[in-house]
C-alpha cells in the first residue's frame, strides 16, 4: 500500500544514503547529494470505502547522483523504505499493514526505487525507474516536478517532487473485504507521493 512519493525520491551507482555520515578522510563524489530526510516527504494514500487512508513511512533513506547540477535530467535516484516503519497513526491498522496481509514486512523488509531515465521538459520531468514492492519489481514512471537549486551556507540544496499511482494487486497486495450492497472496502490504486531536498557539500581542497 502506498501522498507527496516521489520530488525526484527515486542506473548509475548512488554514493551516499540520507543521514549517513562520511567518515573524516574519504573522499567526497562531487556528483553525491544527499536527501534531507528532515525537510524531505513520502507518503501514499488509497480509497477506503468513501473516503481516503493517508499514510507515510518513519524510515525511510535516498541519495541522488548528480553530476551537472545545470543538467538536472542526468540525475539518478535510490531510494529505499523499510516497510515495519509504516505510520498511518491508528496501531491496529499499521500491524496490519506490516502483515502478510500487505507489505509482509518480516520477508519483505525494504521497498525500493532505482531511477533508470529522467526525461526533462523545462522543469517538468518524466522519471522512469524500477519500484519493487514485496519482491516484485515493476517499471514505472513517475511525474516529477523540479522546485530549483540554491547555494546555502556554502553548500547547495535542491529539491524537486514527484507522485505516481500504481495498482497494488501487481505487487502481490491484495488483501480487501466485501461489502454489504456490493464492491470491496479498500481501492486498487495507491497514489504515492515524494517530495525531496537533497543538499551537497563540495570537498574541502
Amino acid at each position: 500500500m502506498m501522498k507527496r512519493l516521489v520530488a525526484l525520491a527515486f542506473a548509475l551507482p548512488i554514493a551516499a544514503f540520507a543521514q549517513a555520515p562520511t567518515p573524516a578522510g574519504t573522499p567526497v563524489d562531487p556528483a553525491a547529494w544527499r536527501i534531507d530526510k528532515t525537510h524531505s516527504e513520502l507518503t501514499f494514500q488509497i480509497r477506503h470505502f468513501m473516503s481516503r487512508v493517508r499514510g507515510t513511512f518513519r524510515d525511510w533513506k535516498g541519495a541522488v547522483a548528480l553530476p551537472d547540477p545545470a543538467k538536472w535530467e542526468s540525475a539518478t535516484i535510490d531510494v529505499e523504505i523499510q516497510t515495519a516503519s509504516v505510520f498511518t497513526d491508528n496501531d491496529r491498522r499499521d500491524a496490519d499493514l506490516r502483515s502478510s496481509n500487505f507489505f509482509a514486512a518480516d520477508s519483505f523488509p525494504t521497498i525500493t526505487f532505482k531511477s533508470t531515465r529522467i526525461e526533462r521538459n523545462g522543469d517538468a520531468a518524466k522519471i522512469a525507474g524500477n519500484l519493487t514492492i514485496r519482491g516484485v519489481t515493476k517499471p514505472v514512471v513517475l511525474d516529477g516536478h523540479f522546485l530549483g537549486l540554491q547555494s546555502v551556507n556554502g553548500g547547495q540544496r535542491l529539491g524537486f517532487e514527484a507522485s505516481i499511482t500504481v495498482n497494488r494487486l501487481e505487487y502481490g497486495v491484495k488483501w480487501n473485504r466485501a461489502v454489504e450492497g456490493g464492491g470491496m472496502m479498500l481501492g486498487d490504486e495507491v497514489k504515492i507521493e515524494i517530495a525531496i531536498e537533497a543538499t551537497h557539500q563540495p570537498p574541502r581542497s
